[in-house]
């Protein structure tokens, strides 16, 4: 009866160490950068405009929600032309013309943390959008669209910049 017990709860043990090893080891991430020949200001009040997300921005609307630290809002992802995702998550931090900060995801199994950071720099405001993963489901899981759909998110982000805060020069 000992045996038995002891295989019984071998298996559990295995399983409960592959877990914790899977989380541990469940880490990945993906970043885009781009430089956008505009003040941060311009930038930001771009991004945070979030009703005019569907004339520019074909990777992610807001459905639900408001961008203010604390609030959950609810997104379509568009991943690509065949793939749309409706996400949750909270706004973990809104720093005026610096950050904005959303992490969601299903704790243990596959969280994230989504960054857009705005850095001034010589020629306009770099914009980072990053996003860390973790849990158990991450190994498992290829972010490499995920990074594609924001380099498309990035670009979309400075074509509509310059877009709306080009200045013409008179008698053009």
């Amino acid at each position: 009866m000992a045996l038995i017990t002891s295989k019984w709860m071998l298996l559990p043990a295995t399983l409960l160490i592959v877990l914790v090893v899977l989380y541990f080891f469940g880490n990945k991430s993906v970043s885009s950068e781009i430089v956008i020949p505009a003040s941060p200001e311009q930038v930001w009040s771009v991004l945070m405009n979030i009703d005019d997300y569907p004339e520019w921005n074909g990777v992610m609307h807001l459905l639900e929600g408001r961008l203010k630290t604390g609030n959950q809002v609810k997104y379509r992802f568009f991943q690509d032309a065949n793939s749309a995702y409706e996400i949750q998550s909270s706004v973990k931090e809104v720093v005026e013309q610096q950050l904005l900060n959303q992490g969601g995801g299903m704790p243990g199994v596959l969280t994230f943390d989504h960054r857009y950071i705005l850095e001034p720099v010589a020629t306009g405001t770099k914009v980072i959008i990053h996003e860390q993963y973790r849990g158990v489901a991450v190994p498992f899981w290829n972010p490499a669209p995920v990074e594609m759909a924001y380099q498309r998110l990035n670009q979309s982000l400075h074509d509509r910049v310059l877009t709306l805060h080009t200045e013409i020069p008179e008698g053009s």
